[in-house]
């Protein structure tokens, strides 16, 4: 028994619940959609879920599935702002993850597809200048 080596079984449920939350970003970033959202999301500061469905041209209940599945993967806080949903990114995970998204911008912002999402977006944001979501 003098031999017996202790172990800390916390450290290993740190370990099991940080590997569970890395698996559960990695697989909230492996749907196109998700990614397209994470592009507008990572060039905005806020973004309206009506700003998301206009660049992405998708049908409300799509992006705030796709949404939902990015806030429980804790990449995106919300505010609710009358009827609508406001996102941004999660600013603890951009800190801590700063390589993360730091990879994501460098590759999403090169493909053709996020060109293309911003350019409407930037053009759905000037159209609606003066009128807000509420």
């Amino acid at each position: 028994m003098g031999n017996m080596i202790c172990l800390d079984i916390s450290a290993y449920a740190d370990m099991f619940i940080y590997m569970k939350s890395t698996a559960q970003i990695f697989k909230a970033l492996s749907d196109e959609t998700r990614l397209r959202i994470m592009a507008l999301l990572l060039g905005e500061e806020e973004l309206c879920v009506c700003d998301i469905m206009a660049a992405l041209d998708l049908p409300q209940s799509t992006v705030s599935r796709h949404l939902s599945y990015l806030r429980n993967a804790g990449l995106v806080d919300d505010r609710r702002q009358g009827i609508w949903m406001h996102y941004t990114i999660n600013r603890e995970k951009r800190e801590h993850g700063t390589t993360l998204f730091d990879l994501l911008i460098k590759i999403l912002f090169e493909q053709e597809q996020s060109t293309r999402d911003r350019r409407l977006l930037k053009a759905h944001l000037a159209a609606k200048k003066n009128i807000r979501c509420s």
